[in-house]
């Protein structure tokens, strides 16, 4: 080996060891299903545009992600698409039988070319273009039989054949390189393919690349690691994935810090740092989707993005936030951490986990500690663990338990001597008596203690449902001497803290302090503004080491509570961590400083992070407008039409439904883009802050507008503000031809009325003269009919008068013949004839007078003068007695009434009935008396 080569790799090889992190810390991984991006499986390579914009080549087609939303073009011949880049304002991509590009349109899509189409020669069969390369302006598209080189300026089409299969294709320092199988390493140079090294290394297993170092080149292989070239000499680099022979890398890339990614089949990512040691293990147990990695590619914001076999996951490799889950849940949810004697103590829901913080290693559990862990403090250089089965003192990795009493809370100090805990069911004295022991519970209060700070003499105890208790207890805290509770201030995710020698009060409604001169918590209006009630979370204080500075957990951030530099006002710093990107379990966060200055752990329901907040800072960015479409239902019911977005909008009235889509090329995971817009011209109004990445404005009136976007990430506003001008026409009829018609015919129309209403008006005198003419007459037909009326009256009066006397007269003709019939009966009883005799014939004659019947016929023609007339011409043939009868029967006199006026026998009567019936003609069912009266 010549000496410089000898130098170069003796250099190159020599690792430097450095310090690691946590052992399974990784950066912030996103993963996106193919439900997510609705397409394919399979993702075979990536690219990124000038403007963020992510293009991926999937099994179905060409898919685009600008931060917000996916888009899925299907590929041009409907088949594989293996490969795409993006130079200028070009998506270059190869499929299966077909390459060409893409580009926008105005109105925001993305159209094809293809250049495969005016090859003369034609594609071989099955061909498929796996790599795409820009070398000086060229544009180069590899398959596995033939390298096309395309030149853009004047469309030229030329071409490398290859007999055997070419397995890749690489640039490096603005050199093509590939690999024939069976052959070797080839260079393109003028044009033609030139041996490199026929190595038999590179012609028995397959090169996944060929990076640059210095003058040489360095080159990996799919089973064998790290090969250094130089000057025609080739030596073996000596790397940790050698101690991995199963591993099978299918393709890499060198990162922008000098580190090198690799894809693999079934390993997933590995990040080697320029030393070759594991940097970074990714794989489907720590959060990628898969463990087959088809294409590797970092984005110009250092972001690994892996297409993988089943999905699309993409890691901040260049985050201040590092990540350890608990994939297999032997740590569990994370309710107190700490730092002590050089070790990390995690007490979770399954115990007291400990490892060395500088140690790659994995997490020891502490025996005895087995169960749910509440708390984790340091006093005096002493750490204490509050369990759920009493209290212990933690050394090392092993406990000693102080306190059987169940559900230990927290631990306060009170002096040197004497320590204070709270637990499930009041509050207990630990002392210190050559080691720490149990010495007496507080008596008078049982209440469970979770949260409590002492105040010299008072407790002051925290309880979500009862409200604040001030206890005062006796000088060597033994029993409760008083005790007072405030039942005002009370609520679910509640907490009192003391910071700086005073109480804090922190709940839904905000933070309180305790003023001891008015005995009560009064409202600290600085501090409250760390929260809305819309952000609150929960209450609790997470105090920092130094006791100076304290956390509070809200739905948006962290935020971070210290004191002014220039004077005693709190300072207020907000870390963009949102809860569902925290996952912290809510009222036992749990957050600690682990170098002092600014790097953190903050406890999570499955492990933890590690964050610097001094550089979680976003680079500049912006936000863009995507797409434009109007004339769209809310449901999209109606026609979508997509309009330019790089033209103002001129639109039809009823194209008054417009839907805005916008985006900010982000890819943090943990700091999503919030967006804020506002329509001028009717609501100029800033709207809140949004996650989502539209808006849909439904009916708007006709009339200029200016749609305006900026977005957020964490407490950084956008460079720019999107905007969009757009006009909306009025309806035909509101237009200005239209209106002066309108005008035209409102005059028109008023002359037209002003006719209609004079002859409507002559038409109502004549009317209301008629009405008055018809209203007079009317009244004296009225009065006449009234007249007639009135006669009738007197009429019916004199009728009912006429038949009054007829009943009358015939009652009173029938009492006088009851009477004369009586006297005669008397008369003919006494036994001298003689003397009565004439008598008799007085009385006889009296009863068989026709003036009875000439009296009581004229006043029955009086009462019912068409009586007899009626009768008469029914029934001609009645004789003169009959209609006598007829009379009686009339009046619904009966037979023996009838028999007294005629001076015959009732028996004489029914008679004459009956032979009256058959005058009349009558059935046996028809009743006389009716039928008479009836005619």
């Amino acid at each position: 080996m010549k000496p410089n080569t000898t130098y170069t790799t003796t250099l190159f090889i020599t690792l430097l060891c450095c310090l690691k992190g946590f052992s399974q810390e990784l950066p912030p991984i996103q993963n996106f299903s193919p439900s997510d991006y609705n397409s394919g499986n399979q993702n075979w390579s990536i690219s990124e545009s000038d403007d963020q914009i992510i293009y991926v080549a999937n099994n179905e087609g060409l898919l685009e992600f600008n931060g917000a939303t996916w888009s899925h073009y299907p590929s041009p011949n409907e088949t594989l698409m293996r490969s795409v880049k993006v130079i200028g304002d070009r998506i270059y991509t190869g499929c299966y039988m077909e390459f060409g590009y893409w580009q926008k349109t105005e109105l925001g899509r993305l159209e094809y070319t293809s250049l495969s189409k005016d090859l003369s020669s034609g594609l071989i069969e099955d061909e498929e273009f796996w790599n795409i390369l820009d070398i000086d302006g060229w544009i180069v598209f590899q398959s596995l039989n033939r390298i096309y080189i395309y030149n853009p300026l004047n469309s030229s089409l030329n071409r490398i054949d290859s007999k055997e299969v070419i397995v890749k294709m690489f640039e490096v320092d603005n050199r093509i390189y590939f690999q024939r199988k069976d052959k070797g390493i080839y260079q393109i140079v003028n044009g033609k393919d030139t041996l490199l090294t026929e190595a038999s290394v590179f012609r028995e297993d397959e090169v996944a690349n060929i990076f640059s170092l210095g003058k040489s080149l360095l080159i990996l292989t799919r089973h064998n690691g790290f090969y250094l070239y130089e000057a025609g000499q080739l030596t073996k680099v000596s790397s940790e994935i050698d101690q991995r022979p199963s591993l099978s890398i299918y393709n890499a890339i060198q990162l922008n810090n000098g580190d090198y990614a690799l894809g693999t089949i079934s390993n997933g990512v590995i990040v080697l740092n320029n030393n070759f040691e594991i940097k970074i293990e990714a794989n489907q147990n720590n959060g990628l989707l898969n463990n087959t990695a088809l294409s590797v590619f970092e984005d110009s914001n250092k972001n690994l993005w892996i297409g993988l076999d089943n999905g699309i996951s993409y890691l901040n490799v260049d985050s201040q936030i590092r990540v350890y889950t608990d994939q297999n849940g032997d740590l569990g949810s994370v309710y107190a951490s700490i730092i002590h004697q050089g070790n990390l103590y995690l007490g979770t829901n399954q115990g007291l986990f400990y490892k060395p913080i500088t140690e790659n290693s994995e997490f020891k559990f502490i025996e005895g500690t087995q169960g749910q862990v509440w708390c984790l403090t340091k006093i005096d250089d002493q750490l204490f663990c509050g369990h759920h089965s009493g209290t212990y003192v933690i050394d090392g990795g092993s406990v000693q338990r102080v306190s059987s009493i169940q559900g230990t809370w927290n631990i306060k100090k009170i002096d040197d001597r004497l320590l204070l805990q709270g637990t499930y069911d009041g509050l207990y004295v630990l002392e210190n008596q050559n080691g720490w022991k149990l010495r007496n519970k507080i008596s008078g209060f049982d209440n469970s203690s979770r949260y409590f700070e002492v105040l010299e003499n008072t407790i002051f105890v925290n309880h979500e449902y009862k409200g604040i208790f001030k206890l005062e207890v006796s000088e060597g805290f033994n029993r409760i001497d008083e005790t007072q509770i405030d039942t005002l201030l009370k609520g679910s995710n509640s907490s009192i803290s003391k910071y700086k020698n005073k109480i804090y009060y922190s709940f839904k409604q905000g933070i309180y302090a305790y003023d001891e001169q008015r005995n009560e918590f009064v409202k600290d209006s600085l501090l409250s503004t760390a929260y809305s009630e819309d952000e609150y979370i929960s209450g609790r204080f997470v105090m920092g080491e130094n006791k100076d500075q304290f956390w509070i957990f809200t739905k948006s951030s962290l935020v971070l509570i210290s004191s002014g530099n220039l004077d005693d006002l709190p300072k207020i710093d907000r870390v963009p961590l949102t809860f569902n990107m925290r996952r912290n379990v809510v009222e036992y966060e749990n957050i600690i400083a682990i170098d002092g200055l600014s790097e953190y752990l903050l406890g999570t329901s499955s492990g933890y992070l590690t964050l610097d907040i001094d550089k979680l800072m976003v680079d500049n960015f912006s936000v863009y407008i995507n797409s434009v479409n109007v004339g769209i239902n809310a449901d999209h019911s109606a026609t979508d039409k997509l309009v330019s977005k790089f033209e103002d909008g001129d639109f039809e009235s009823d194209q008054n439904n417009i839907r805005m889509s916008f985006h900010t090329p982000q890819y943090i995971k943990y700091f999503n883009p919030a967006y804020q817009f506002q329509l001028e011209g009717i609501y100029d109004v800033w709207s809140e802050w949004t996650p989502q990445s539209t808006v849909f404005y439904e009916n708007l009136p006709p009339g200029k507008y200016t749609f305006n976007v900026r977005s957020k990430i964490g407490d950084s506003i956008s460079e720019n503000t999107a905007s969009y001008s757009f006009r909306i026409a009025k309806p035909w009829y509101r237009t200005n031809f239209m209106l002066i018609l309108y005008g035209i015919g409102v005059i028109a129309f008023s002359i037209f009325m002003h006719n209609i209403y004079r002859r409507y008006y002559r038409k109502q005198q004549e009317k209301i003269i008629e009405e008055n003419r018809k209203e007079l007459e009317l009244t004296r037909l009225q009065n006449e009919k009234e007249i007639i009326n009135l006669k009738n009256e007197q009429l019916e009066k004199d009728y009912k008068s006429k038949s009054s006397e007829l009943a009358a007269s015939t009652m009173s003709i029938i009492k006088k013949n009851e009477l004369l019939t009586q006297i005669k009966e008397q008369l003919s009883a006494i036994n001298d004839k003689t003397s009565i005799k004439p008598v008799i014939k007085i009385i006889d004659r009296s009863l068989s007078h026709n003036e009875n019947w000439e009296m009581f016929k004229e006043a029955f023609d009086n009462a019912d003068s068409e009586f007899f007339k009626n009768l008469k011409s029914k029934h001609p043939n009645l004789s003169p007695n009959d209609l006598k009868l007829c009379a009686y029967l009339r009046l619904n006199l009966s037979s023996k009434e009838v028999s007294q006026l005629i001076n015959i026998s009732p028996r004489s009567v029914e008679v004459k009935r009956y032979r009256l019936r058959k005058k009349l003609n009558l059935d046996s069912n028809e009743n006389l008396a009716d039928y008479i009266l009836s005619i």
